[in-house]
């Protein structure tokens, strides 16, 4: 004790000789080793990435399963809805209408991703999908890598049944709304309009995207009801905020979750300007990819004009048919163009919005097919789509 006392005390005197400050840097690097000791220990001490309320999540992939016409195991609390006699139906109707889209679409619209949108994918975007209803299907076909997507339309957020509290004929008749509001994107691959204004006022969109989760095997790993408040702040849901959802959830095999956002807004510029916020939060987002499908030519009009240039200015890459933006949009100095498919001219109910310059790239110019449907031309070989990038 005496001694190391008097080491101590020559330890602070700044001419010590050369013995005593060894003594002192063998402290001193005893410190050292001690404070990388602690450093390395906190630098290998990594949180769980899906550390999530695990009841939870088991319960709204299940909802999700269930809604999705598959199976869950049979310990969970929700397999009770399997002995329902309506269930055999709901489960042979996904099998079979999922089948022949897989094999008539979404593997062919998977083949043609990888092939042209492997550097949008590789930088796992953000993704803006304005209009969209609740198409998290085609978002998520296109964009697998997406680490978020922001999705918008007109529908409410709506909820899902809680199977647990639901009688038989209760939970058959949920089953059968949840059916009869997708036999649209399931046959033409987009929802049409006046369907969604009947279909989803009452269940809203969230029993289609946990639909579409499920079916593209995804499991939920937490759901919030948010709002965007006039800051474009995300938050818990209060009166005045723009009405959305925000769903965790991580592809099968993966363990980096993502996030999609639904809001429920008016995008039109009179929208906007009651919810400016809706605007902020999309330019807050890192160099979006935007999406437009049956984007009903809104943005051909000047009463869309703003969400039109919010997307133009903010947007890395913009895929769309020909609903999204006229060609004369698109800058020649800002963007660099590619085509796909076919166009002639559009629908009937749209046949004000033929493009003549859009025709004369198609006639004069050898682009790529697409050997899917999308959009409201979806017969394969009619359909249409336009990559842009940024210069």
């Amino acid at each position: 004790m005496k001694n190391n006392k008097l080491l101590s005390a020559f330890c602070t005197i700044s001419f010590a000789g050369l013995l005593l400050l060894q003594g002192c840097s063998g402290d001193i690097n005893a410190n050292s080793s001690t404070t990388n000791a602690i450093e390395k220990t906190e630098s290998t001490t990594t949180v769980d990435p899906l550390a999530f309320d695990k009841a939870k999540s088991a319960k709204l992939t299940d909802t999700a399963k269930l809604l999705a016409g598959i199976e869950v195991d049979s310990q969970s609390p929700l397999a009770k809805v399997q002995q329902n006699k309506g269930w055999s139906s709901h489960q042979n109707y996904y099998k079979n209408a999922w089948s022949k889209l897989e094999n008539q679409q979404l593997a062919k619209v998977r083949k043609w991703t990888g092939a042209e949108l492997k550097e949008v994918n590789a930088k796992s975007p953000s993704v803006f999908y304005p209009f969209s209803g609740p198409d998290f299907l085609y978002s998520y076909s296109l964009f697998p890598k997406a680490k978020e997507m922001v999705l918008v339309g007109l529908e409410p957020v709506g909820s899902v049944p809680d199977f647990a509290k639901l009688s038989a004929s209760q939970t058959d008749t949920q089953l059968r709304q949840a059916r009869s509001s997708l036999s649209e994107i399931l046959q033409f691959s987009f929802f049409r309009t006046n369907d969604m204004k009947v279909d989803l006022q009452k269940q809203g969109v969230l029993p289609i995207l946990y639909v579409f989760m499920a079916r593209t095997k995804n499991r939920i790993l937490d759901l919030q009801y948010i709002g965007l408040d006039k800051n474009a702040k995300v938050g818990e849901y209060q009166k005045g905020m723009v009405p959305g959802v925000k769903i965790a959830f991580v592809p099968e095999g993966d363990s980096v979750p993502r996030t999609l956002y639904y809001f429920s807004t008016d995008l039109s510029n009179d929208g906007l300007k009651k919810h400016p916020e809706l605007t902020q939060f999309v330019t807050q987002l890192d160099n979006p990819v935007t999406y437009l499908k049956a984007a009903s030519y809104l943005m051909y009009n000047g009463s869309f004009s703003n969400i039109r240039d919010t997307i133009l200015a903010n947007s890395s890459y913009l895929l769309q048919d020909d609903s999204g933006m006229p060609l004369k949009s698109f800058d020649n100095a800002k963007w660099n163009l590619k085509f796909y498919g076919a166009y002639s001219r559009p629908i009937g109910l749209f046949s004000n919005r033929y493009q003549s310059d859009l025709r004369r790239v198609y006639t004069t110019t050898k682009t790529k097919p697409l050997d899917f449907g999308i959009g409201y031309q979806f017969s394969v070989n009619q359909s249409n789509l336009m990559l842009a990038k940024t210069k």
